[in-house]
């Protein structure tokens, strides 16, 4: 699969964070919205896309969301509040 692949956290109803990648994360959000996502968000609810980064390959977006599901609530927090720092596309 080639094009852009993002890494994405979602806020859920009790504070929860869930962590994913897609091609296209807004398209992706308005999915776990509508019950159709991953099952963690059909039990804990989305209320908020908390942020989103660019990544240079599906590869990429894989690693990066390995190790942010390895952080904390208060990890999640802070790299969700943080300038995106995500490389320009190639043209």
């Amino acid at each position: 699969m080639s094009g852009t692949w993002w890494v994405y956290m979602i806020e859920c109803r009790g504070g929860k964070i869930y962590t994913g990648i897609a091609m296209d994360p807004e398209a992706r959000y308005r999915r776990h919205l509508s019950g159709n996502g991953a099952a963690f968000t059909r039990i804990n609810p989305p209320v908020a896309l908390l942020a989103k980064r660019r990544c240079r390959s599906r590869s990429d977006a894989l690693k990066e969301e390995r190790a942010l599901r390895r952080l904390t609530g208060k990890g999640k927090r802070a790299w969700a509040e943080k300038p995106d720092p995500s490389p320009e596309p190639s043209a």
